[in-house]
C-alpha cells in the first residue's frame, strides 16, 4: 500500500511539519501545522495533540469508526499526502507510542497531562517525492 522507496520513507522521516486536515462539524475543513510520525510497516501513522484540541474534537465527534483525515508535508517541489481515517487514542500505551514515535521524528515531547494519540489508518497516498 504505501510506497517502499528509500526516497520515500526517508522523507517522512526527515523532521518537517505537517499539515492536518479534519472536518468539523459542519463539515468545513479545519487545517493545522502538526508533527506527524509514519510507521510504514504498519500502514499507519502516529501523532500527539491535546484532547480539547479542536481537531481531537472533530475526530471523537465523528465516532468509533474514526474520521476522514489528510496529512500533507511539502519541501519544495517534493511533496506527499496521507489520506486514511483517524481515531483519537487515550489509554497510556497508545500515547507513549504515538509520543516515541513523535521523538524519533522531531523532539522529546513536553509532558501533557491532556495529551491523548491519533493513530491515522492510511488508505490512500498521493505525492511527488522522488
Amino acid at each position: 500500500m504505501l510506497p517502499t522507496s528509500p526516497e520515500f520513507l526517508d522523507f517522512w522521516r526527515e523532521r518537517r511539519l505537517c499539515t492536518v486536515t479534519t472536518l468539523r462539524g459542519d463539515g468545513t475543513p479545519h487545517v493545522v501545522p502538526m508533527g506527524v510520525a509514519l510507521d510504514p510497516e504498519a500502514t499507519r501513522a502516529w501523532a500527539i495533540t491535546s484532547g480539547g484540541s479542536q481537531k481531537a474534537r472533530n475526530i471523537t465527534k465523528a465516532g468509533a469508526d474514526g474520521a476522514p483525515i489528510a496529512i500533507c508535508c511539502v519541501d519544495g517541489a517534493r511533496w506527499s499526502t496521507l489520506e486514511g481515517r483517524v481515531v483519537v487514542l487515550t489509554g497510556p500505551d497508545d500515547v507513549a507510542e504515538a509520543e516515541r514515535r513523535y521523538a524519533e521524528r522531531y523532539k522529546q515531547p513536553r509532558e501533557n497531562v491532556a495529551r491523548v494519540a491519533l493513530r491515522i489508518e492510511i488508505t490512500r497516498v498521493l505525492g511527488n517525492v522522488r
